[in-house]
């Protein structure tokens, strides 16, 4: 490419967030120059990968770290409803693709699949019915099912209840309008679909800095993984949608807005198994409640995935420790990603969480017998031999100030972008694919503010309940629900 080529944006790392931004910046100005860089030979080998993420499509129907138990007992709900209504945000957007055949086949990734809490012991069992009351009033949670009935277990989820102690209390929940979600065929579909429509997406090859020019745009430094050869680009618009790597290049671009950000990866893995009977036998995504210390993206769940049309097993996750802040990234990821300016907030993380720093050790040194034990808690008469241990995507958490305490870990997304709104990134985990579309439309509005009214038609066709909260009224929910579960073939 021209070593003073400029485009109008640039997109880098070829994840759900890239192939969400781009698609919806193709609907509102096709005209604008788009190019992608991956530094990996395809898009969505790392976290937007099926097999690295739990793929739950997250709407806080069964993800018990959303609902919260307050000192005097009761539980709050304000983060479970966020979610939710992300989600059908998100929703809408597939849905609107789908009708312009963008999305050929819904089916090719996402499907159906129950949602359900499933926990044991009374105190558990008590604090489930309050969620399940708490949550079955709101309108974008109605239908949820509660019991406590082994024999209504039994036919929600067949594998939970053979093998366990007859006296053991037990609860569920249940909610059939969840379902299972393939991030990496959604991923690999939306760039198609932008390749198709002249959008440059470049694979090998990695960015390697960042830079302000005097032209009032960015100079990006390009390097090529196979053969090392460089370049540079020019952009108006830069997004750094490369996980757990998105960090040190925000760093590298300067930008006062990203000075105090840190980074603390954690990696993990999962039991898989493709048996076709066990398959058959469990048709749903089951959440318990995390040990005490556990970050709350090793919620231990049982899930049904069906990649490629077929159903498989996922069990986990078993969470672990490694400095790479991706999954084919280097051991000098962590230690290079310490600033001045993140020490303080990194230092005051590490005081207040060593009952996380516990967790993770006692992980890592668990023995196999042990880790297959915590699936014999769901699945009791689960055999070792049709379990497979596989790795998990790498998760970055953000680490960042905070005036009391000097630094917090969050759990969660953390949208970054500069003053001038010419640069932006996303930090952070979990449930951040499941949301990927209100995210960008937050960056939208806040590093495009002058195009807001100009994109407001089109934003409303794509986006129906767009400038509304959904879960506002009853009808409104409802009818979002029916809509887009019709579209999506999911109903």
């Amino acid at each position: 490419m021209n070593q003073s080529a400029t485009v109008d944006v640039a997109l880098i790392g070829g994840g759900i967030m890239s192939a969400t931004l781009g698609t919806l910046l193709k609907e509102l100005e096709p005209k604008w120059r788009i190019r992608v860089f991956e530094a990996l030979p395809e898009v969505a080998l790392e976290s937007s990968n099926p097999w690295n993420n739990a793929g739950t499509g997250h709407s806080a129907l069964c993800e018990l770290n959303y609902t919260k138990e307050q000192p005097d007992g009761s539980v709050d709900i304000s983060s479970a409803v966020k979610i939710n209504e992300q989600f059908q945000i998100t929703r809408q957007f597939w849905s609107y693709l789908v009708g312009k055949k963008v999305l050929p086949d819904p089916k090719s990734f996402i499907n159906p699949v129950p949602h359900m809490s499933f926990v044991w012991g009374e105190d558990n069992v008590k604090f489930l019915k309050r969620r399940f009351e708490a949550l079955s009033k709101h309108p974008l949670f109605v239908g949820m099912e509660y019991s406590e009935d082994p024999k209504v277990i039994y036919q929600w989820a067949p594998l939970l209840l053979p093998g366990r102690q007859k006296n053991q209390k037990i609860a569920a929940t249940r909610f059939v309008g969840g379902t299972d979600v393939d991030f990496g065929s959604l991923t690999r579909e939306l760039f198609a679909h932008l390749e198709a429509n002249g959008v440059d997406l470049s694979t090998d090859e990695k960015v390697v800095g960042l830079r302000r020019s005097p032209e009032e745009s960015w100079e990006l430094k390009l390097k090529r993984t196979i053969g090392g050869s460089r370049s540079r680009v020019r952009a108006k618009f830069v997004f750094v949608g490369a996980g757990g790597g998105a960090l040190q290049l925000l760093q590298k671009s300067g930008i006062a807005e990203a000075k105090g950000y840190g980074g603390f990866p954690v990696s993990g893995k999962f039991l898989r198994t493709d048996d076709l009977a066990l398959a058959a036998k469990h048709h749903a995504k089951i959440y318990g409640k995390a040990s005490v210390g556990a970050p709350p993206m090793s919620v231990p769940h049982l899930d049904t995935r069906i990649i490629d049309g077929k159903a498989s097993l996922m069990f986990g996750p078993y969470a672990g420790f490694t400095p790479k802040f991706l999954q084919r990234g280097t051991w000098f990821d962590l230690p290079f990603s310490i600033r001045f300016g993140n020490i303080i907030p990194m230092l005051a993380v590490a005081k207040d969480n060593l009952d996380l720093v516990w967790y993770l050790i006692t992980q890592v040194l668990a023995t196999k017998r042990k880790k297959f034990s915590a699936l014999q808690e769901f699945f009791p008469d689960a055999d070792p031999k049709d379990w497979r241990q596989i790795t998990a995507g790498q998760r970055v958490q953000v680490i960042k100030k905070d005036p009391k305490r000097g630094g917090v870990l969050q759990f969660g997304t953390e949208l970054v972008c500069s003053a001038d709104g010419s640069i932006a990134g996303l930090l952070g985990a979990s449930p951040g694919a499941s949301t990927a579309v209100p995210i960008m439309l937050d960056l939208l509005a806040h590093c495009f503010p002058d195009k807001a009214k100009g994109w407001e038609s089109t934003m409303k066709k794509m986006i129906p309940s767009f400038g509304r909260s959904i879960s506002d009224s009853a009808e409104l929910t409802k009818n979002t629900l029916s809509s887009t579960s019709k579209e999506l073939a999911i109903a």
